[in-house]
């Protein structure tokens, strides 16, 4: 499991008081930056070869401005050239978010998808969810 600490702003922060849903998406990308390193070492978008397919979110508990957020990530599923990450979102140890996210190991200038690479599905077999 990959963690990622991620201390709310105020900016984030709704009318209503609570953490605006549209950033839940982008904090389970923050989750994920390990895994883009995996396939794209130097992070440039010349050479990026993450090309999301599918995501799916479910807000389970309300999250607040002033204390900290964990994002875990897991890897649900590796195939031959995508895999799928189950992510969950916690304050105070609560749930407050999971999803699922599908992602294609994708070459830009050749306009394909292309295998995983072995030294790649090995780090990312340390890292499968059991049960997710």
């Amino acid at each position: 499991m990959y963690k990622t600490v991620i201390d709310p702003r105020v900016s984030e922060t709704d009318g209503v008081g609570h953490i605006n849903n549209t950033t839940i998406p982008v904090w389970f990308e923050a989750g994920r930056n390990e895994i883009f390193k995996l396939f794209t070492p130097d992070s440039s978008f010349e050479n990026w070869r993450m090309i999301i397919l599918n995501m799916n979110v479910d807000y389970v508990s309300q999250i607040y401005f002033g204390t900290h957020v964990t994002v875990h990530t897991w890897v649900k599923k590796i195939g031959n050239s995508s895999l799928q990450l189950y992510e969950e979102i916690r304050q105070n140890d609560q749930l407050c978010a999971k999803g699922t996210v599908t992602y294609v190991n994708y070459n830009v200038k050749e306009k394909k998808s292309e295998l995983i690479p072995n030294h790649i599905r090995s780090v990312l077999e340390k890292h499968l969810a059991e049960d997710v």
